[in-house]
C-alpha cells in the first residue's frame, strides 16, 4: 500500500468531560529501540463487565497490530486510568497508533499517534480502521469486576 493509498487518522477536537466515547489521553514510552515499555492513560464509561475498556493497543498506521495490552477488569471508579505494557518492538521515529477498545461497542475512535522520539498527539480515526484486528489474539477471556 503506498503512502497515498493509506488512511490518515485526523486531528480530534476537544472531547467533553461528559463523553460517553472511551479515549486515549496520554502515551508516555520508556526503554530503548526494539523494546519500549508503554504508559497508556485511558478515560472510558465503564459501568461494569457489561461495558469496560478491554484493551489498548499499539499499531501501525497501516493497521498492523504490535502490541496489546489486556485489562482484565473495568475501572468504574478510577477514572482515567493509567495501564503499563510492552514490550512494544519499534524504532525511536517509527510512527505508531495507540487506541483503545471497548466492551461490547467496538474501537474508539479517539486515539494517539506519535513516536517515541517526537511525542504523541490525539487523532480521529475513522470507526472501520483496522476493525478486524478485534478479532486478532491476544483476546480477553473474562472481565473480573
Amino acid at each position: 500500500m503506498s503512502e497515498s493509498q493509506v488512511p490518515q487518522p485526523k486531528p480530534v477536537l476537544a472531547a467533553t468531560e461528559n463523553s460517553t466515547t472511551a479515549k486515549v489521553l496520554k502515551v508516555e514510552a520508556t526503554g530503548e529501540s526494539n523494546n519500549y515499555t508503554f504508559a497508556v492513560t485511558v478515560s472510558s464509561p465503564d459501568t461494569g463487565c457489561d461495558c469496560y475498556a478491554d484493551w489498548w493497543e499499539v499499531i501501525t498506521p497501516e493497521g498492523e497490530l504490535l502490541y496489546r495490552r489486556i485489562l482484565l477488569h473495568s475501572h468504574v471508579k478510577e477514572q482515567p486510568f493509567r495501564r503499563t505494557g510492552g514490550i512494544v518492538k519499534i524504532q525511536p521515529q517509527q510512527k505508531v497508533i495507540v487506541r483503545v477498545h471497548m466492551f461490547p461497542d467496538g474501537y474508539s475512535p479517539i486515539a494517539q499517534q506519535g513516536t517515541v522520539e517526537s511525542g504523541f498527539s490525539a487523532v480521529t480515526l475513522s470507526q472501520d480502521f483496522a476493525a478486524s484486528l478485534a478479532s486478532v489474539e491476544p483476546l480477553p477471556k473474562n472481565c473480573a469486576f
